[in-house]
């Protein structure tokens, strides 16, 4: 698919500049795993162990879940993982300057991941391109150790000389830039770095629901006791409500190998008992909603 192409290779020093945390693990190879290129019939995730800690939660994660035992808290320490801080980076690129942005922001995000250590140990998640809904859009999440870092992160990028010599080459090639502060859902946490073996690294679905103001614990409710449709058939990459910047926003992101595996993934999960229930539950408690289909740039940690 032409646009889905990257218009450059990768760094030579990319994936070894890669800070991730000390549990980060990555996904075999394509060439250990001639099926990866393929979504599987019902994609399992671990039931126990580091893994399954990893992706989807310890039972202490979860028990930190139950809404029974946390109701008198607020919001967003019953539904939020509350460990760390995401950063969600939205740059509008000007039409014929696509070249030149990905150029900066390359040398911008690859400097960030090299020089971790010395900026409050911030990480890079992944980096998309946006190739269905507001197209010549990337998004960017950064991973903060909680709001202490980013604090600390933010004095020293600005105070570094290279971040901000990269920074001044990507503005004139942006029509706007939007920062938005969020926090992870117990149940779907960010995934570590991992190369999936799909061709480009496949497509990735960021879904946006904007909720009535209040109906964040009622829509996390209903939207964890569903999700599990979607576990089986789909590779997770983490969920976020927004904190600080638009607020009563929902994000939940998934990765496929490709738009039809999407389509047959999404079907499949209409058989599973449940997942009507949730999406009418949630539905009701939605202002708005939009789907973006997005595609990893070369120096993305996720693909």
């Amino acid at each position: 698919m032409a646009s889905r192409a990257l218009a450059r290779r990768p760094l030579s020093t990319a994936r070894g500049l890669v800070a991730a945390r000390s549990l980060h693990a990555t996904a075999p190879s394509p060439k250990n795993n001639p099926s990866a290129t393929t979504i599987t019939e019902e994609f399992k995730p671990p039931s126990q162990g580091f893994l399954g800690s990893l992706f989807y939660g310890s039972a202490l994660a979860r028990a930190e879940g139950d809404l029974k035992q946390l109701e008198k808290k607020q919001h967003s320490k019953t539904v939020g993982r509350g460990k760390y801080v995401h950063e969600k980076i939205t740059h509008a690129v000007i039409p014929g300057h696509r070249d030149e942005y990905l150029e900066a922001a390359e040398a911008y995000f690859t400097t960030l991941v090299k020089e971790s250590s010395e900026l409050s140990n911030v990480k890079l998640c992944g980096s998309w391109e946006t190739i269905v809904g507001a197209v010549g859009n990337f998004t960017h999440i950064l991973e903060h150790e909680g709001y202490a870092g980013y604090d600390e992160g933010r004095v020293l990028v600005a105070k570094n000389a290279t971040l901000q010599k990269h920074l001044n080459a990507m503005l004139p090639h942006l029509q706007s830039r939007q920062h938005q502060l969020m926090s992870e859902f117990v149940f779907l946490p960010m995934s570590p770095p991992r190369d999936s073996g799909y061709p480009d690294g496949g497509v990735f679905e960021m879904r946006t629901y904007q909720l009535q103001p209040g109906k964040l614990l009622e829509w996390e409710s209903a939207w964890r006791r569903g999700v599990e449709a979607r576990l089986r058939f789909v590779q997770p990459v983490g969920g976020f409500f927004g904190q600080v910047g638009q607020l009563h926003e929902v994000h939940h992101i998934w990765q496929y190998p490709d738009l039809a595996s999407r389509q047959s993934a999404r079907g499949k999960a209409w058989t599973i008992g449940g997942w009507a229930d949730t999406v009418q539950q949630t539905s009701r408690l939605t202002q708005r909603m939009k789907t973006t289909i997005m595609v990893p740039t070369s120096w993305s940690p996720l693909r």
